[in-house]
């Protein structure tokens, strides 16, 4: 199972320009969790539900004063379309993200998150067993 196949394309971006008021309104309007933060269409980082709450909790400020940059994630982990399930969940584990942007070429064409994943382990499963059969049918010994 590739990325493509889990992927949402609606993906949610805010300019990296942005305030976290602006963030926090476009998560409650478009009811996600996260939101891709891009410059010039790049992703350079995500924003998060956790991020908006830990920001306006440290610096007790409105959160039209804090600048996106500043809670956003960075280096922000990218992955390709064709890119296998299993790596991209080994690379969310590795460096500690639930949410991945996906890239085709510099295109942002999705986002794959730990929830996606999870909610087709059964199917990733069937397909981990379907290659072991057919690895077996060809073993010589």
């Amino acid at each position: 199972m590739l990325v493509r196949d889990l992927m949402s394309t609606e993906v949610v971006t805010v300019p990296a320009d942005a305030t976290l008021d602006d963030a926090v309104g476009r998560l409650l309007d478009e009811g996600v969790g996260s939101a891709v933060v891009v410059d010039g269409g790049d992703p350079v980082g995500i924003v998060t539900e956790s991020d908006a709450l830990r920001a306006a909790r440290e610096t007790s400020k409105p959160l039209a004063e804090v600048g996106i940059r500043a809670v956003g994630h960075r280096p922000v982990v990218t992955t390709t379309p064709s890119t296998a399930i299993p790596t991209v969940a080994r690379r969310m584990a590795d460096e500690g993200v639930k949410k991945v942007p996906v890239l085709n070429g510099v295109d942002l064409v999705g986002i794959v998150t730990l929830t996606d994943i999870v909610w087709h382990l059964s199917d990733l499963r069937s397909e981990t067993s379907r290659f072991e059969a057919a690895r077996k049918a060809w073993d010589p010994r």
